[in-house]
């Protein structure tokens, strides 16, 4: 990966980004089909990407991101489908 902020590749987005989310959908997908329970994957997908996010543009940079998810949740920004 280019070397870039951490704000601009949350704004970038692109192709990049689109591919991997397909690529996590697919393991989290295969991960319920072997019998992993979707929030226990869903703590360790969370998990695992923040100690990357750390690993490449460090501690403080990650928690101003993690500062916006709050407003970004409450906007629906990750919803899918209302649940019945």
């Amino acid at each position: 990966m280019t070397q870039m902020t951490f704000a601009s590749f949350n704004e970038t987005g692109g192709e990049q980004q689109t591919a991997a989310l397909a690529f996590v959908t697919e393991a989290f997908a295969e991960a319920i089909l072997a019998g992993i329970e979707s929030d226990s994957f869903a703590h360790a997908a969370l998990s695992a990407a923040l100690r990357e996010l750390v690993a490449t543009y460090g501690e403080e940079a990650v928690a101003t991101f993690a500062e916006t998810l709050p407003e970004r949740i409450g906007a629906g920004e990750f919803t899918l489908s209302a649940r019945h």
